[in-house]
């Protein structure tokens, strides 16, 4: 090996190896964020929203109380920091294959993109996705379906959302995303763009085959509890597995068929 080749390789491992303490520092700092949520209790939701004592007090009114613009926002920051903590993992080796990619362009003399520019188009989606999440969580406790335990009350609805995730899995448009999210060199070579704005719209794009690979099965977490970190974890589990374990694409499928049998199970029990 020629010294030229050594150290290209030294550097190769070194960006590869900030990159991925990177992910695993910003992924901590998440599970830490949430797990002081989960620690503190109702608390921890007091701190989270500052009315929720209030809403504990009226959970039983027929009249919701109303969340302030402050409660949104701090209810969309838990959302979207936890989706970093469930997804980020997940999408590594797309990040580390666009840090790749781009390193062999940068070598040939190349404009070079910073990796955080691709990582951060891929977290707008999912900050879009938690906005989303708040709003529909926000339109469950106005219709007084959600408990302040934040899982919704309704065995019916949550059978309902049992069957639609387990369905979903199934889907043609679910395989069509989960083969993109499985296939980070396809990915980054036929869809490249240039420029930060070029890497700004790859995250974006990746995010989005992300989104309409794992958003279904998100929803789960109004059913298992948005703060029970236990369910939390089984689900960043299950998006892993799809997307990293070589047998994932059969284990989607199987997930399927549990989701659509408890789903059915609960809606024939709330009978």
């Amino acid at each position: 090996m020629t010294a030229g080749n050594s150290s290209s390789l030294r550097l190769a491992l070194r960006d590869r190896a900030a990159i991925i303490a990177a992910l695993i520092g910003v992924t901590a700092v998440s599970w830490l964020y949430l797990l002081r949520l989960a620690g503190q209790g109702m608390a921890g939701m007091d701190a989270l929203m500052p009315d929720m004592p209030d809403m504990v007090a009226g959970a039983m009114s027929p009249m919701p109380m109303p969340w302030t613009p402050v409660d949104f926002a701090l209810m969309v920051a838990m959302w979207w920091a936890m989706m970093v903590g469930m997804m980020l993992p997940g999408a590594a080796p797309m990040i580390l294959t666009f840090a790749t990619v781009n390193r062999r362009k940068r070598e040939r003399g190349q404009p070079f993109l910073p990796t955080f520019v691709f990582t951060a188009g891929y977290l707008l989606v999912w900050g879009a996705f938690s906005l989303a999440a708040t709003l529909a969580q926000w339109g469950l406790e106005q219709a007084a379906l959600m408990l302040p335990t934040m899982k919704t009350g309704s065995a019916i609805l949550g059978g309902m959302f049992y069957v639609a995730a387990g369905l979903y899995q199934w889907t043609p448009l679910k395989q069509a995303c989960l083969t993109n999210c499985r296939s980070p060199l396809d990915f980054v070579l036929n869809r490249w763009h240039d420029g930060w704005t070029g890497a700004l719209r790859m995250g974006a794009e990746h995010g989005a085959f992300c989104l309409g690979c794992c958003a279904v099965l998100m929803a789960l977490l109004f059913v298992g509890g948005v703060m029970n970190l236990a369910w939390v974890a089984a689900v960043s589990v299950a998006v892993a597995v799809e997307k990293l374990w070589p047998a994932g694409r059969r284990v989607s499928w199987a997930l399927g068929g549990a989701l659509l049998l408890a789903g059915l199970l609960r809606l024939a029990a709330s009978g």
